[in-house]
């Protein structure tokens, strides 16, 4: 994620050299496109980290609302009405509708933001409603509705809390989710990145070099799975730290 955000600060890019060569003024050798590899590496995953990004805090600020106003649905109808139409997302092959869209469209930040955000929606919302269902059938609930409190103080106060450990765990599992997106689309030739330094475009322009200069495949491959696992377990560690702050609040 360092690397990703202060890559590009730190990056210098110097002249061209041979396709696949390897010497002392490159440490990592060069690219498809007598580019230095090491300095591409430090420029090929902000665009890749900021799409992704964008797309799980997007992806949340629908689902959330849309899980909790599901679960606190006083009628069945609405409830169902707010749900089904999501089981008709979850039946697209996503990579598809991620790379038709972008065709369709262009390859632009924005779209593929939006796009991956709708692809992961579905079940982060499923997964905040059955959370969010659990916590409304309390008796803290109960007794909160008895009290007369406000909805902001029912749903956003007493659900929101409750609800924070679960998504910040989950949080980590769509951020993983949009990097394959981002990097799968990237690898097939739809990338937010218009300079082609994202680290799957590395992986795919430098693939039929490997046996001469490994390093452009195998430095973003690693990258890649490093910011994915990493990501995935700093997630983790956070919402169990979550959960012990609030755990001792809900006891009581």
């Amino acid at each position: 994620m360092l690397i990703a955000g202060l890559g590009p600060l730190m990056a210098e890019p110097g002249p061209r050299g041979p396709a696949f060569a390897q010497g002392d003024n490159w440490l990592l050798g060069t690219d498809a496109e007598g580019r230095d590899v090491f300095t591409q590496v430090l420029l090929g995953g902000r665009s890749l980290v900021l799409v992704a990004t964008s797309a799980v805090v997007v992806t949340y600020l629908i689902a959330v609302p849309w899980g909790v106003a599901a679960a606190t649905a006083r009628r069945r109808a609405f409830d169902e009405l707010l749900m089904r139409p999501l089981d008709l997302l979850l039946a697209l092959p996503s990579m598809m509708l991620l790379l038709l869209v972008a065709a369709l469209t262009g390859a632009h930040p924005v779209v593929l933001t939006v796009t991956v955000a709708v692809l992961l929606f579905p079940d982060a919302t499923r997964l905040v409603r059955a959370s969010a269902l659990r916590a409304a059938h309390t008796p803290a609930m109960e007794a909160l509705h008895l009290q007369d409190e406000t909805w902001w103080c029912r749903n956003v106060g007493y659900l929101g809390r409750s609800l924070l450990p679960v998504v910040a765990a989950d949080a980590g599992l769509r951020f993983v989710g949009a990097i394959y997106l981002v990097a799968s689309a990237s690898f097939l030739g739809v990338s937010a990145d218009s300079a082609g330094t994202d680290w799957a475009v590395m992986i795919d322009r430098n693939r039929s070099g490997i046996v001469l200069v490994p390093w452009g495949v195998i430095v973003p491959a690693a990258m890649i799975i490093a910011l994915a696992v990493g990501t995935n377990l700093l997630f983790d560690a956070g919402s169990r730290a979550v959960t012990q702050e609030f755990e001792p609040r809900s006891t009581k």
